[in-house]
């Protein structure tokens, strides 16, 4: 018989970069008791997203959020929306080029990432914030 589940998870992030989350959406997908199914992971944000990444070399993570520095800069001269500071209208770029959904298969009651994947939550602003993640899962 098919199920749904759904929750919300808040993250507090320390400011731009990677901030891995698959442990606590592991858990939650766990809890629900489902054996196969999809879920669907939603950041409710526009200046933040969604990323499966390698979760083994730290550097990844510094890598790539040191090439979406090079590739989006934050110079004031480039943007006319400057609303929230100058790390706003390039925070919203980087999460156009990015993903605000992923949706992972769950198999025999796990969700199916490969060997060296993780979830993660892309910070783009420089200070902190609150980043709430929506979980629904639907499956048997």
């Amino acid at each position: 018989m098919m199920r749904q589940a759904a929750t919300t998870l808040t993250f507090r992030t320390s400011g731009a970069g990677l901030l891995e989350i698959t442990g606590p959406v592991a858990d939650w997908v766990v809890a629900q008791g489902m054996r196969d199914g999809l879920l669907t992971v939603f950041v409710r944000h526009t200046s933040a997203s969604l990323v499966i990444q390698e979760n083994a070399d730290p550097a990844v993570r510094s890598d790539l959020d040191a090439f979406f520095r090079r590739l989006v800069p934050e110079d004031p001269h480039l943007y006319r929306h400057q609303d929230e500071g100058s790390d706003d209208m390039p925070a919203h770029i980087r999460s156009a080029l990015t993903n605000v959904d992923l949706q992972i298969p769950l198999l025999d009651g796990r969700l199916v990432l490969g060997t060296w994947q993780g979830i993660y939550l892309f910070e783009h602003r420089r200070a902190a914030h609150r980043r709430d993640v929506v979980l629904h899962l639907m499956g048997e």
